[in-house]
């Protein structure tokens, strides 16, 4: 991997909600927080959209530094991190992960499921319950009209209401 920072997340005291993402981009690299580029400025109103307020939530990725060209982190380099954020993940003892995109779902359940089969739904998963969700890039990918601004502006709504 390259980079310059080593992203480690963020994690405030007594956050109920963790969201779990793929790995850091340019500006994360760079800035050293996860989720500061145009991907964590769209997931940051979503969140506002849905009563949420960032500054309480607990943000990690899968991978903690950012691949080279950006590229999806291989299997190999997930595993390598995982135990970081299988140790956050118990440091933190969220009520809720939301794992933003499919290498975030494979961290949490394994490879061979589908993210369009398990979106939408609340699971129990490790003694908390795991929401899975499409990652903020995809959204903007597929623009303001697109399926997956639609799904993830719904979940991040279903993860307040599971919440409250």
């Amino acid at each position: 991997m390259q980079r310059s920072s080593v992203v480690v997340g963020d994690f405030p005291v007594g956050a109920q909600l963790l969201l779990v993402g793929e790995g850091p981009g340019a500006t994360e690299d760079e800035v050293g927080r996860p989720f500061v580029g145009k991907g964590g400025q769209l997931l940051d109103s979503l969140l506002a959209e849905a009563g949420l307020d960032r500054g309480s939530v607990a943000v990690a990725n899968v991978v903690n530094c950012r691949p080279p060209g950006n590229r999806t982190p291989t299997p190999a380099e997930a595993r390598r991190c995982t135990i970081w954020l299988d140790r956050q993940l118990q440091l933190c003892a969220p009520s809720l992960v939301v794992t933003l995109g499919l290498t975030a779902l494979r961290w949490a359940i394994g490879s061979g499921v589908r993210l369009r089969d398990m979106r939408g739904a609340v699971h129990e998963w490790r003694g908390t319950r795991l929401l899975p969700t499409y990652h903020p890039s995809a959204a903007l990918r597929f623009g303001p009209a697109g399926e997956p601004m639609a799904m993830l502006r719904a979940d991040l709504k279903t993860a307040a209401s599971v919440l409250s």
